[in-house]
């Protein structure tokens, strides 16, 4: 029940850690300074492997590659260090940026984008042959997403709103449907933000300026916290051969490590005996890419 801090990576916003199961290894993004990191458990080093546009989110794609969700609504494959556009820009997304991501059973991705003065923020679909539709609008920022053990339902965050959603999922055509609160938390405790589903079925919640890890059984009650030594808990997510390994990310966002904590912007550890799932795996633009 006590974080291990593993990488001291100062991140202003440490987020989306993802495992790469061929790899062995544990990627996550610091978005606004434009960085992706990686951690390998099996020697305790990490390294920065990309610097450029900032990396709101990104997923795994089914041939190893990453899918990077960026600044403008732009998405690419980065494969080798290499950048293959698949989305230059989205128009409306001009002076946004993609938030959380999530990749479906197939393939597609849910990808949120951050609100601006002018408008709120929304999630999109992108499908496996490149094309990208709004699903949501009218989101403060868009933020964790999970799915039910049967694929049925979706989780999703809304963090200035104070809740996590569920909703109906299609898998076979991607629509989703039926909004409803999963968990609101209470006010003055920190706002939701990433979020993952384990193999028995409870729901993962970090809890930025909440200090903190929730689990939730699937009726929404909450069945553990861990507390940790940074403010601004970001995301997680399971990893190691048998996905019993997780990793957390966190921020230091503009203070100094006094105010935010001190392992504000680290990369974090626990193992507790629970298992994740594998995530699912996007395949978008793969021919060419």
């Amino acid at each position: 029940m006590h974080p291990e801090l593993i990488a001291d990576t100062l991140c202003h916003t440490g987020e989306n850690p993802l495992w790469h199961p061929t790899e062995r290894r544990v990627y996550w993004t610091d978005i606004p300074n434009g960085r992706l990191y990686r951690y390998d458990p099996a020697t305790g080093a990490h390294e920065s492997c990309y610097s450029g546009e900032p990396v709101g989110g990104f997923t795994l794609q089914a041939d190893g590659a990453l899918l990077l969700f960026m600044a403008r609504g732009a998405v690419a494959v980065w494969r080798e260090g290499r950048l293959y556009p698949i989305i230059d820009e989205l128009p409306d997304e001009h002076d946004s940026r993609f938030n959380d991501v999530i990749a479906d059973p197939a393939g597609r991705v849910f990808c949120g984008t951050m609100s601006t003065p002018e408008r709120p923020g929304r999630l999109y679909r992108l499908d496996p042959d490149g094309s990208i539709r709004i699903v949501l609008e009218g989101i403060g920022v868009s933020n964790g997403l999970g799915f039910t053990l049967d694929r049925k339902r979706l989780y999703y965050t809304d963090s200035p709103a104070r809740k996590v959603y569920l909703f109906d999922y299609d898998e076979r055509t991607g629509d989703i449907a039926n909004r409803r609160v999963f968990v609101e938390t209470p006010e003055g405790e920190g706002f939701p933000d990433g979020l993952t589903v384990d193999a028995e079925g409870a729901v993962w919640s970090a809890r930025w300026d909440g200090s903190a890890l929730y689990r939730y059984t699937p009726a929404g009650a909450v069945e553990r916290r861990i507390a940790f030594p940074a403010r601004k808990v970001s995301s997680l997510t399971f990893g190691g051969d048998d996905l019993t390994d997780m990793y957390i990310t966190t921020a230091c966002v503009g203070k100094s490590r006094a105010e935010e904590g001190a392992g504000a912007g680290a990369l974090f550890h626990l193992n507790l005996g629970i298992r994740g799932l594998p995530e699912f795996t996007s395949r978008v633009g793969l021919t060419g890419a």
